[in-house]
């Protein structure tokens, strides 16, 4: 399995060594599928490599590191726009991670600016974001309204010159889902890293990195999420990180995801039946990068609607988002 070959390579750089031609490419259509490419290649800077496979490896280190200054001028920006208002922009996942300098940064490849600020303050952060620039992805008015009322952001937003996504949060996670996180309270623990751009603290960082994993999406794309985890957990006061769990009721999902880390790319770790079935998800990809084990992938995907929303309210939105077109990939 390519993943498994991935996770090992991630987890001992060493272990690529002998690889064959087949083996080099489902490491690398894995890696690029997860995202993890140029994770991959920083942790193979200084290993031996094949010469075909050097150039590929030497363009995910650039690819990314564009991707981290484009990031770090897109939060830029983001900070000039709202400076006036007065509001903390906390920077949230991987803008954040190369903000701060911390080793999840490494190589990652960053999509959309995603920032957390008070909940009250999202009107005049959204007008003022669209005086800077930014404007809706798409107009959808059931979309819209059901950001607004049940999610945790604003609809994503688009600025009209550079093409950059930006999400706006004012939680971590969905208002219809179970656990309640404390989003005040990671606001105020917010350390600064640059001139108007914070940070959560270092555990609030694998709280939000371990509901965003477990307690709401489909866990598409985990293999990176995990080792944002894996990297996190080491920065993270094991004492205070249960502390932070327990206040925003995310005492198993923390618990879970460090199990994971440590099965996945630590020591190892006892895992249960629920672990077993949740790494076999995260372990679903072919020897040329596809994913398999149809089923269980969407089971995934019912149960991160199931997360989101009690069933009557699923049903009603998927028939919606149905008769709007909409198909699970």
């Amino acid at each position: 399995m390519s993943a498994a070959r991935l996770v090992r390579a991630l987890r001992e750089p060493g272990s690529v060594a002998g690889l064959d031609a087949a083996g080099w490419n489902g490491l690398i259509a894995a890696a690029r599928a997860e995202r993890l490419i140029g994770t991959l290649a920083w942790r193979l800077e200084g290993v031996e490599v094949p010469d075909a496979v050097r150039p590929i490896l030497e363009d995910a280190r650039r690819e990314a590191a564009t991707e981290a200054r484009q990031a770090l001028w897109e939060a830029d920006r983001a900070v000039v726009a709202l400076r006036h208002l007065g509001v903390r922009v906390v920077l949230l996942k991987g803008t954040a991670y190369v903000a701060a300098g911390l080793k999840a940064g490494q190589g990652r490849f960053i999509g959309d600016l995603d920032i957390l600020v008070p909940r009250d303050a999202m009107p005049v952060v959204e007008r003022a974001l669209i005086d800077a620039g930014w404007e809706w992805v798409k107009e959808d008015a059931y979309d819209d309204a059901y950001y607004r009322q049940w999610m945790h952001e604003l609809p994503p937003m688009i600025h009209v010159e550079r093409d950059r996504m930006i999400d706006v949060h004012h939680t971590i996670l969905p208002l219809t889902a179970r656990p309640r996180p404390d989003a005040a309270a990671m606001l105020a623990a917010a350390v600064p890293v640059a001139d108007g751009l914070w940070v959560l603290s270092p555990e609030d960082r694998v709280v939000h990195a371990a509901a965003h994993m477990l307690a709401d999406g489909d866990v598409q794309g985990g293999l990176r999420n995990l080792w944002d985890i894996y990297c996190l957990l080491k920065e993270a006061d094991p004492a205070r990180l249960a502390a932070r769990a327990r206040l925003h009721g995310l005492e198993r999902h923390v618990a879970q995801a460090e199990r994971l880390a440590a099965a996945v790319y630590g020591k190892g770790a006892r895992l249960g039946l629920w672990d077993r079935i949740v790494r076999a998800r995260l372990l679903a990809r072919d020897g040329w990068g596809r994913e398999t084990r149809k089923a269980l992938v969407f089971a995934f995907y019912l149960r991160s609607h199931l997360l989101r929303m009690p069933p009557l309210m699923l049903a009603r939105h998927l028939w919606t988002k149905w008769r709007k077109g909409h198909r699970p990939g």
